[in-house]
């Protein structure tokens, strides 16, 4: 009897848990799909739960899709991790999270806008990209390969950078968005007290394929 109720708590969370995730792929699945205005009955149709279900886990549409956006950078962020987890040196691997995450803007686009309407607030948030720059920013400062007063700071000139880049690339379409990432890359190491030639030849090494990675960085 004891074991039965210990376990309904446990069954009646990981219902939660899936009913939170379902409705999370379906809003991620109207992003991709550029429907960002879909009425919450049409989420929870597509997530097949009801709508007071929703309401369970978020107070408005606009919270569905923070929190979409949020773990699909979540996962964007663990693919990163994966594609750096044999370089040695933090000022590549800020560099090299950077670079791939400035392409992301035309190889995911509609990601990339919903990233750029709640950039500010993604900033400060514990998942997504955010924390891993700020741990690779305090990484390199501790290693003396940055030369940073205030990594917060940092981090928020890294979103700064981010941020504009990607609103500039969909503005100007015929831009280049690897080479213009790659200059950034470049100005942000040399910001942060990498000599000039280094960052230069930092930014000119092969990239990984992040598409080759098994969780992928979509929004789907």
């Amino acid at each position: 009897m004891t074991e039965q109720i210990t376990d309904a708590p446990n069954r009646l969370e990981r219902r939660k848990a899936r009913t939170r995730a379902a409705l999370v792929r379906a809003a991620q699945s109207f992003m991709a799909a550029g429907n960002l205005t879909a009425p919450i009955l049409e989420i929870t149709q597509a997530a097949d739960v009801g709508m007071g279900s929703f309401y369970n886990h978020f107070q408005t549409k606009e919270e569905l899709f923070h929190a979409a956006v949020e773990e699909a950078l979540d996962r964007h962020g663990a693919i990163l991790d994966e594609l750096t987890a044999d370089l040695d040196d933090p000022a590549q691997i800020f560099a090299q999270s950077f670079r791939l995450t400035g392409r992301l803007h035309r190889r995911n686009p509609e990601l990339s806008k919903v990233l750029l309407r709640d950039g500010p607030s993604l900033v400060s948030s514990d998942k997504g990209l955010a924390p891993r720059a700020r741990r690779d920013i305090e990484a390199a400062a501790r290693a003396g390969r940055f030369s940073v007063r205030d990594p917060e700071l940092a981090l928020t000139i890294t979103a700064g950078a981010a941020l504009c880049l990607g609103q500039l690339l969909h503005d100007h379409p015929e831009r280049d968005d690897a080479e213009d990432t790659d200059l950034v890359t470049e100005d942000l190491l040399r910001m942060f007290g990498v000599s000039a030639d280094e960052a230069h030849e930092i930014c000119r090494r092969p990239l990984p394929d992040a598409d080759d990675q098994p969780h992928g960085a979509t929004a789907t």
